[in-house]
C-alpha cells in the first residue's frame, strides 16, 4: 500500500523554517463555549511539541464545525489557542484571519520554536472547494506542510490536500500511527483476523465488506444490517430496518464469503422492541420469530456468547459499527459484550472511528484497545481500501 510509505515529520529538515500543519481541532463545545472534549487537541500535541523542540515556526490550522464559508464568531478556534497555550506552557498567537493581514503579519514574525493558529479554514468557502488560488495563499504562509488531520484525510480540501502541491508535504504522528497499525493490520494481519460490522444499514458498509472478504478468516455482523441479511436469507423480521434494495447483494455477500471459506456470523437472537423509542416495550427473539409490529434493536444474549467465543482467540480484531441503539441503555447490551470481548481477547484491536468509538470510550473499554482511529469516515474509507487523497498527496519515502 502506497499510503504507508510516507515521509513524516522526521524525514524533513525544519528547524528555523515555517511549517503549516494541518490539525484536527474539530472539537465539541459546551453551551458556556467551554470545550467539552479536548481528545483531539491532545493528539495533535506530539507532532506539534516535536515541531517546537526542533525550532520550527509553527502556524497551525483547522476547520471547526460547518461556518458555510463565512466569518461566524461562533466558530472560531480562539478557545483551542487558549486550550493549547495552556497545554505546550507557551503563548499560542490568535490570528484574527485564515490567510488575510493578521495571519500574514503574525506568520512573518515568528521565531524559533514559536506557535500561532490560524482562524477556522472553512470561514472561506473556497476551502471545501479545494480551490488552487486559496490553497496557494495558505501556503505561501509557510516553507513546509504537515498533515496530521486523520479525521479529513478523506476530503481533498484546500488545507488536507490542496497545500500540499505548492509546499514539500509529510505527515505528522497521528497520521502516521493512523495508516502504520490499520495499514500494518489489513497487510499482515496476525490470525485470526475477525472483522466486526454494525451499524444501521448494509449499504454503508458495502465498500469494507468487500474489501475485508478478501483478508478476514471471521466476518461478524451486528446492528441493524444484520436483518436485511436475515430478510435475504428467507427469515421473518417483523417492522425491522430492512433495506429492500439490498437483499440480493446481502445473499451475494454471503455466498462470497462461503465461496473464500470466511466464517460469516449473524445474530442468533435478538433483543427487540414494540416501536423505535427508549421506553419500548422490551423482548428477546430468536433468529426468524421476530414478531409482527415488533423490531430488532440489538443482538440477543445468545448472540453475545456466539460473538465472544469467535473474538476470544482472535490475533486481530477490527470493528466498525454498534451492535444495537447503543443510546439506549436495554438496547447497548450487545455492545457492551462485544467490547468487553475484544478487551479480554488479547487481540491487536483496531476500533474505526465513528459510534462505535464512541460507544467504547462511554463504556470505558478505550484503555483497552490497541487502537481507536480519530477519523470515522476516513477509517471507513481506509478499510474499504480506498486511497486517502490528503495522504496521498504527501511526498514518499525514497
Amino acid at each position: 500500500m502506497s499510503m504507508l510509505n510516507k515521509k513524516t515529520v522526521e524525514d524533513i529538515d525544519v528547524a528555523g523554517k515555517k511549517v503549516l500543519v494541518r490539525c484536527d481541532f474539530n472539537v465539541p463545545f459546551n453551551e458556556d463555549g467551554s470545550i467539552a472534549d479536548p481528545k483531539r487537541i491532545v493528539e495533535a500535541l506530539p507532532t506539534i511539541k516535536y515541531l517546537i523542540a526542533n525550532n520550527a515556526k509553527v502556524i497551525l490550522c483547522s476547520h471547526l464545525g460547518r461556518p458555510k464559508g463565512e466569518f461566524n464568531p461562533k466558530y472560531s478556534l480562539a478557545p483551542v489557542a487558549e486550550y493549547l497555550t495552556k497545554a505546550l506552557g507557551q503563548e499560542v498567537k490568535m490570528a484574527a484571519d485564515v490567510v488575510g493581514e493578521s495571519a500574514q503579519t503574525l506568520a512573518a514574525g515568528l521565531k524559533d520554536g514559536e506557535v500561532m493558529l490560524l482562524e477556522n479554514v472553512r470561514f472561506h468557502k473556497e476551502e471545501t472547494k479545494n480551490a488552487p488560488e486559496f490553497s496557494e495563499k495558505l501556503a505561501s504562509l509557510a516553507e513546509i506542510y504537515v498533515n496530521d488531520a486523520f479525521g479529513t484525510a478523506h476530503r481533498a480540501q484546500c488545507s488536507t490536500e490542496g497545500v500540499a502541491h505548492y509546499l514539500p508535504a509529510v505527515s505528522g504522528y497521528l497520521i502516521q500511527k493512523e495508516i502504520s497499525i490499520m495499514g500494518g493490520a489489513l497487510a499482515d494481519p496476525k490470525r485470526p483476523f475477525v472483522a466486526i460490522l454494525g451499524g444501521a444499514k448494509v449499504s454503508d458498509k458495502i465498500g469494507v465488506i468487500n474489501n475485508l472478504i478478501d483478508k478476514v478468516d471471521t466476518l461478524i455482523i451486528g446492528g441493524g444490517m444484520a436483518y436485511t441479511f436475515y430478510k435475504a436469507e428467507g427469515h421473518t423480521v417483523g417492522s425491522s430496518l430492512v433495506e429492500e434494495d439490498k437483499l440480493e447483494l446481502a445473499d451475494q455477500i454471503f455466498k462470497k464469503a462461503q465461496a473464500k471459506g470466511v466464517k460469516f456470523l449473524l445474530p442468533i437472537d435478538n433483543r427487540i422492541g414494540d416501536r423505535f423509542a427508549s421506553d419500548a416495550k422490551f423482548d428477546v427473539a430468536p433468529k426468524g420469530e421476530i414478531p409482527d409490529g415488533w423490531m430488532g434493536l440489538d443482538i440477543g444474549p445468545e448472540t453475545e456468547q456466539l460473538y465472544a467465543d469467535a473474538i476470544s482467540n482472535a490475533g486481530t480484531v477490527v470493528w466498525n459499527g454498534p451492535m444495537g441503539v447503543t443510546e439506549w441503555d436495554q438496547y447497548a447490551q450487545g455492545t457492551i459484550a462485544v467490547a468487553k470481548a475484544v478487551a479480554e481477547s488479547g487481540a491487536v484491536s483496531i476500533i474505526g472511528g465513528g459510534d462505535s468509538a464512541a460507544a467504547i470510550e462511554k463504556l470505558g473499554f478505550a484503555d483497552k484497545m490497541t487502537h481507536i482511529s480519530t477519523g470515522g469516515g476516513a477509517s471507513l474509507e481506509f478499510l474499504e481500501g480506498k486511497e486517502l487523497p490528503g495522504i496521498a498527496a504527501l511526498q514518499d519515502k525514497e
